[in-house]
């Protein structure tokens, strides 16, 4: 996995529709948080959730991307299946370049890429210090009070 301070790298994906996404072109907008998954992944299962709270916050401040290991339909299905509706990308097999080139080791995994091109955190299963770290930076609260949710779940 690709650790903060590096580069990350500049990629491009298609989204759910086909259409071409780029990181460099995003970053212009302000910075970029990628989120890598795959739909049989119980710990993206449980993170993808609380992620889309991000994305439902009127706050926000930075664009929240999905990146599907899957194809275009499994990943529709998981959205369906999980209320996700945050952008969604895919890498899928047999090339997986994007997730290749962030040196994925397992999923989640979570990148902040500032508008520099850095990254600035990165993240590697389920982590709810992480997360919440995340929420403070762009003002939103992923967990609701009283909510049971692990400290730790391995990708």
């Amino acid at each position: 996995m690709l650790l903060p301070g590096t580069a990350a790298p500049d990629i491009t994906l298609p989204d759910l529709d086909g259409a071409a996404w780029t990181l460099r072109e995003a970053l212009r907008s302000g910075p970029v948080v990628l989120a890598f998954f795959k739909i049989s992944c119980s710990t993206c299962q449980l993170t993808f959730p609380f992620l889309q709270r991000f994305l439902d916050s009127p706050h926000g401040g930075a664009a929240l991307i999905a990146v599907s290991q899957d194809d275009v339909p499994a990943a529709r299905e998981f959205q369906q299946r999980f209320g996700v509706s945050m952008p969604t990308l895919i890498d899928a097999e047999p090339v997986y370049a994007a997730s290749n080139a962030y040196r994925i080791a397992s999923v989640p995994s979570i990148f902040v890429i500032e508008t520099d091109g850095r990254i600035a955190l990165a993240v590697e299963g389920f982590h709810k210090t992480a997360l919440e770290d995340l929420g403070r930076r762009f003002g939103v609260a992923p967990f609701r009070e009283g909510e049971r949710v692990p400290a730790v779940q391995p990708g």
